[in-house]
């Protein structure tokens, strides 16, 4: 698979990473089974052997056993440790996580990140991540607090790089107020369905426009070197078997999605996850399949390479109204 350099790390990246949502099986206090970690062993080798190089986890996903089982991976085989990228996630407080009716929230308080990939660690059996990405905003957060978290974690070999998720680009100059380390990398949801950041460019003048997300975000993280990692990139499977009734857009999408895949001699996954990967700014997608079988298959889309019709094809069908 061919790969991308993480702009500012010494990182290559595979084009399409493999996700852990799910891995850990069901989110809440039920122990790992036998079956849960043969499922993770299977799809982590399977993953490797098919040239995905970076992992991607949150200290939240089944409520740490995404984590612990990975561990448990790399326990029994520790020269995974070295073939893979890890990529942790913090910032995120479920709810229950701090007694009985607490509500979930957000927390980058210094205390909660530093705490959060001790914890992390300990769960993957290894004594550093190479990458640590802040989940979700937190409007409480103190920048400064943030700054001195990274600066601890760096210095002490914990934590190479950093990162974000799901922030807008004003969120980001925020933290770079105070943070000296470059953030690398920012994860956001985007597929052919949820494509928000790419038509925010095509259609942030045009009258009509109601989109009230982040303006030029895509934008600003190609302007300031940072990877841009898609989750969701499979729109949660709804473009492949569309329901009865679903909206005409996602079913048109689907249709066009099976047109290619048969021109192409490929599968509809793969071909969604060739229109992330047409884009210039080297999105990676982030693959979160439990299902072994699916990573070869998603692979072929490296090798796929959509012509700009196809392409703005897709976008046209999944808008539902063509391209302005």
């Amino acid at each position: 698979m061919a790969q991308y350099k993480i702009p500012n790390t010494d990182l290559e990246t595979s084009r399409i990473a493999f996700g852990t949502w799910h891995l850990g099986g069901s989110w809440d206090n039920a122990p790992l089974t036998d079956d849960l970690t043969q499922r993770a062993d299977d799809l982590i080798h399977v993953a490797v052997d098919n040239g995905i190089n970076l992992i991607d986890l949150a200290d939240i996903y089944t409520r740490g056993k995404s984590d612990e089982v990975v561990g448990t991976v790399i326990k029994n085989d520790p020269s995974i440790r070295e073939k893979v990228i890890l990529q942790a996630k913090t910032g995120i407080v479920l709810p229950d996580e701090l007694y009985t009716g607490s509500i979930p929230h957000y927390d980058f308080s210094y205390e909660n990140i530093t705490s959060k990939v001790e914890t992390t660690l300990q769960r993957l059996n290894t004594d550093y991540v190479d990458l640590l990405l802040l989940h979700r905003p937190d409007p409480l957060v103190e920048p400064d607090e943030v700054a001195r978290a990274f600066n601890d974690l760096q210095s002490s070999g914990k934590v190479r790089y950093f990162g974000v998720s799901n922030h807008t680009w004003a969120q980001i100059e925020l933290l770079k107020k105070s943070v000296e380390q470059p953030l690398v990398i920012n994860q956001l949801e985007l597929n052919v369905i949820h494509n928000d950041l790419i038509n925010d460019g095509i259609l942030s003048n045009m009258t009509s426009n109601t989109y009230t997300g982040a303006r030029a975000t895509l934008e600003y993280c190609r302007l300031k070197d940072m990877m841009i990692q898609a989750w969701s990139p499979l729109a949660n499977g709804q473009i492949f078997n569309p329901a009865d009734d679903a909206p005409n857009n996602i079913k048109n999408t689907s249709h066009v999605l099976g047109e290619l895949a048969g021109k192409y001699n490929t599968n509809k996954a793969a071909i969604a996850l060739a229109w992330l990967l047409r884009h210039p700014a080297q999105i990676q997608p982030i693959l979160g399949t439990m299902k072994a079988y699916r990573i070869p298959e998603s692979m072929e889309a490296d090798k796929i390479d959509l012509t700009r019709l196809e392409w703005y094809q897709l976008l046209a069908t999944a808008n539902g109204a063509g391209i302005p």
